[in-house]
């Protein structure tokens, strides 16, 4: 059966909220974790062997610079008695032609730099906030069509 194009996702239905607030200012995120694993050498073949050793949560948010909350919010660990700022994202996809929708909550979110100052003229300013993150759980899951439930048992 060919793809019905009308049910791809569009990203433009997509968001992130960070403590219940939506942050209509990205316009790009990313979420991933990549799996550590170990190369295993083994005897009587050449094609190497791979054990699963660990896993390291990232992921990023950009969007457009409306206020200076994060320079705030993640500057906090520059001075010495306080904390550093460890949050919770909500990332959300919710296409209306698609076949759901997909929410995603990361757990220990800890950003990677304090966004102090960028700029350049005559340009609308963005800014990056990379980060880690120690969990994630999926609270909503977008459905597959009824051939890809089948493959998966379902």
């Amino acid at each position: 059966m060919a793809l019905d194009a009308t049910r791809t996702i569009n990203g433009t239905y997509g968001e992130v909220w960070c403590e219940g607030v939506w942050m209509t200012n990205v316009k790009q995120a990313e979420a991933m974790i990549e799996i550590d694993k170990e190369e295993i050498l083994r005897s009587g073949t050449r094609m190497r062997g791979h054990k699963s050793m660990g896993l390291t949560a990232t992921g990023s948010i950009t969007g457009y610079k409306t206020t200076s909350e994060f320079i705030r919010r993640i500057g906090a660990i520059a001075n010495d008695r306080s904390k550093p700022f460890v949050t919770e994202l909500i990332y959300k996809l919710n296409d209306p032609e698609s076949f759901g929708a997909e929410r995603i909550r990361l757990k220990g979110v800890q950003f990677d730099r304090i966004p102090l100052s960028s700029f350049e003229v005559n340009t609308v300013v963005e800014e990056e906030l990379p980060f880690t993150f120690s969990g994630y759980e999926l609270l909503d899951e977008i459905k597959g069509s009824a051939n890809w439930d089948a493959v998966r048992g379902n």
